[in-house]
């Protein structure tokens, strides 16, 4: 196996973002592979003009669409770096993962990064969205991306990981109804995730305790706690907990927007989806039919689902 770092990127029409993403990892990566859904806009060739290497594959979710990346586009590196095309790193945190790179040891094999949101131009501090840490760094063949619909982690099956300092920035120059409308489709998928894990037998959560205690601890809070509360009931507990126990208040008028937004507006969109969902499932009398009204109701194909 090569030593060196490939960094994976995934795109749909991402022309505000990808030379950004792609320049600011120049310094540090041996490969940049871009894994594009056909957009309709030039993202292929801004990103093959930055010196990306370029494939294309019909999108399903975000971690199909990685696992796919991972089989398909000759990943032989010894190291892989998932980013989202919105997203970027700085020159420190380069500069820390290269000394990672050249230092870890053989039982280290990954790296937690903490991600800033941007909204509006705004770093997003308070609230309990900064640090947000994401393992997002490992080593090839010692991590698997978990197959679901949303909220997917890469999580490591041997070894520890490290944190590494540095800016990790999620900074989206989109619209705000652009935000409006990827929230809608991201509470749709969510809602699959929660009525599958419903009608379907369920592994065990796969994350380890390799991944991290924060990452792990967030997963446990979402799904045994928060997951557990009455529907409407949970957004509004969750948005009074991040915007006054965890000082949200503190992020002004655009963090206001931003907390409301992604912290109520967008949790309550869930339990809706999930209530329309119980609706429509009440009278399905077989997994097949419970499946069948799933698809009809997001309009995702569900065989070869990655939940």
């Amino acid at each position: 196996m090569k030593s060196g770092l490939s960094v994976i990127i995934l795109t749909f029409n991402e022309s505000l973002h990808i030379s950004r993403v792609v320049d600011a990892v120049r310094s540090v990566a041996e490969r940049v592979v871009v894994v594009d859904s056909f957009s309709t806009d030039n993202t292929v060739e801004l990103a093959t003009a930055k010196g990306a290497e370029v494939f294309q594959n019909p999108f399903v979710n975000q971690a199909q669409q990685f696992q796919w990346a991972i089989e398909n586009c000759d990943i032989n590196s010894e190291w892989i770096l998932r980013l989202d095309a919105d997203e970027y790193i700085d020159e420190e945190l380069c500069n820390n993962i290269t000394h990672f790179l050249s230092t870890a040891s053989e039982d280290c094999n990954g790296a937690i990064l903490n991600r800033r949101h941007i909204f509006l131009g705004k770093w997003v501090r308070f609230g309990g969205r900064y640090p947000l840490p994401m393992l997002r760094l490992f080593r090839n063949g010692c991590a698997h991306i978990e197959q679901k619909w949303m909220d997917e982690h890469i999580v490591l099956d041997k070894g520890y990981a490290q944190e590494l300092k540095g800016g990790f920035f999620d900074d989206n120059l989109n619209s705000v109804t652009w935000f409006i409308d990827k929230h809608n489709k991201y509470a749709t998928r969510e809602m699959l995730d929660m009525m599958l894990k419903r009608i379907e037998p369920q592994a065990e959560s796969t994350m380890t305790k390799e991944t991290g205690f924060k990452i792990r601890l967030k997963r446990w809070l979402k799904e045994d706690i928060y997951q557990q509360l009455p529907y409407f009931v949970r957004p509004v507990l969750y948005f009074l907990f991040r915007y006054f126990i965890q000082l949200g208040l503190l992020d002004g008028a655009r963090g206001f927007a931003y907390h409301f937004m992604q912290g109520f507006w967008y949790r309550a969109l869930v339990d809706l989806k999930c209530l329309e969902a119980e609706a429509a499932l009440k009278n399905c009398k077989t997994m097949e039919e419970q499946l069948f009204m799933l698809e009809q109701l997001s309009g995702y194909q569900l065989s070869g689902r990655g939940s």
